[in-house]
């Protein structure tokens, strides 16, 4: 089961918005997280939910900012992995094609080309979705201020990654009991992570943990094996057929602390 890539749209053409947000919806492979023609909101939606993917208008005539401007802002944030940038432009100018390459453009989709649709660049970002999403999530020795909410912020992307490679639902109760059980253990050894979960969610200890068992379970039955071989490499007790709940959490606990 792959995630979805999460893009962030800034764009200052109302048509065009709303011609993506619908093409986007069709498709259960991409999700919109914002659409904003402002680059200072943009920023702060890039620091609030580290999009996979932007594109990213280099003109908002009818909005405030420009994309040159967003992406040197976009410079001096730091975050454990830059999103890919896709420019969308009427400009034709190659200076200034090479700034925004500079500046951190991934790749740059003219407008004004005959062929050209508001749809293009969501085709675009769905062909090199597997690509994008491979991109390396960047150490914490090599990030020098990164805040606490981003941190955690970051875990969770990385945790949503892993559980999704194997299948685990984030409909079931017991996913974000898991997500959290993990962040929670990576930032200090717990003896009772059940009872820890329960007083986070106002839960008792006993349903907590069945409800992160039952998640493990149904991903179990339910995922291709060969996934499941492929991305959880411990061993798994041949009579139980499934990880404890235990052995799940301190699987990615070590994974992420060797890895990540």
């Amino acid at each position: 089961m792959d995630r979805q890539l999460v893009v962030l749209l800034i764009e200052d053409s109302q048509s065009d918005c709303k011609t993506i947000a619908e093409y986007i919806d069709e498709f259960d492979d991409i999700s919109l997280v914002k659409t904003t023609d402002n680059i200072k909101k943009a920023i702060e939606e890039v620091k609030e939910n580290l999009p996979d993917a932007i594109i990213l208008d280099l003109e908002l005539h009818s909005g405030e900012g420009d994309g040159l401007t967003f992406l040197h802002n976009l410079q001096k944030l730091n975050l454990p992995k830059m999103p890919y940038i896709l420019v969308t432009t009427n400009n034709t100018s190659e200076i200034t094609y090479e700034c925004a390459r500079e500046l951190g453009a991934d790749f740059i989709m003219a407008k004004h080309q005959k062929d050209y649709s508001p749809k293009n660049p969501v085709d675009f970002l769905r062909m090199t979705k597997k690509i994008i999403l491979g991109k390396p999530v960047l150490m914490n020795g090599h990030i020098t201020d990164e805040s606490p909410a981003l941190k955690s912020k970051r875990l969770t992307r990385i945790l949503n990654d892993e559980f999704c490679r194997i299948g685990l639902n984030p409909k079931n109760i017991g996913y974000n009991y898991l997500i959290d059980a993990v962040k929670l253990i990576l930032k200090k050894p717990q003896s009772n992570i059940c009872k820890v979960i329960a007083e986070m969610y106002e839960k008792n200890d006993t349903s907590v943990e069945r409800a992160m068992q039952n998640a493990i379970n149904r991903a179990w039955r339910s995922s291709d094996i060969e996934d499941l071989q492929r991305y959880y490499t411990a061993k798994v007790d041949p009579l139980k057929g499934v990880p404890t709940m235990t052995e799940f959490i301190y699987y990615y606990v070590n994974k992420i602390k060797s890895e990540y």
